[in-house]
């Protein structure tokens, strides 16, 4: 990573949000075809409540490329922008996208089960949260009762008489 974007990060870490947007954006008029360049612009985007400028950068970096580490980020800073824009079909297909690239990656499975429930399908939210917590968690008493959670992940409409 160059000197430029360290110092802009480190911008953005501190709460010097517009500095480190406007210093991006200048690095980017540089270097145009540099996909983590537009990473980071989106980020300030969105770290600024301006989500719709900040999905063109998104997109960009991914068409462009960059490292995996940097990829997963963008997926998810994509997704879950499209999502916040009300944009739950694009949000659902990129957040697919991601999970199929990164199945190790748990955190994008939240932000996929938010974006399901913005779609309404929510018995699907609830299953991948549910296995999600199952993964993640370390606490004593959801793994005493991991088997019950994980049994009932699925069958959250189901009646038993």
């Amino acid at each position: 990573m160059d000197k430029q974007l360290k110092h802009i990060i480190s911008l953005r870490e501190n709460g010097h949000l517009e500095e480190a947007n406007r210093l991006m954006i200048a690095l980017l008029k540089e270097k145009p075809e540099n996909g983590l360049y537009h990473y980071h612009c989106a980020w300030t985007y969105d770290l600024l409540g301006k989500e719709k400028e900040a999905v063109p950068h998104y997109e960009k970096a991914i068409q462009l490329g960059m490292g995996h580490e940097d990829l997963e980020g963008t997926y998810l800073g994509l997704g879950s922008t499209y999502r916040t824009l009300g944009q739950y079909e694009q949000s659902r297909k990129i957040l697919e996208q991601a999970i199929n690239d990164f199945p190790d990656a748990e955190h994008l499975k939240i932000f996929y089960a938010m974006t399901l429930y913005n779609l309404k399908d929510h018995s699907k939210s609830m299953e991948i949260l549910l296995n999600t917590l199952l993964t993640t968690s370390n606490h004593e008493g959801v793994n005493a009762y991991s088997k019950a959670i994980k049994f009932y992940s699925d069958k959250l409409d189901q009646i038993w008489e």
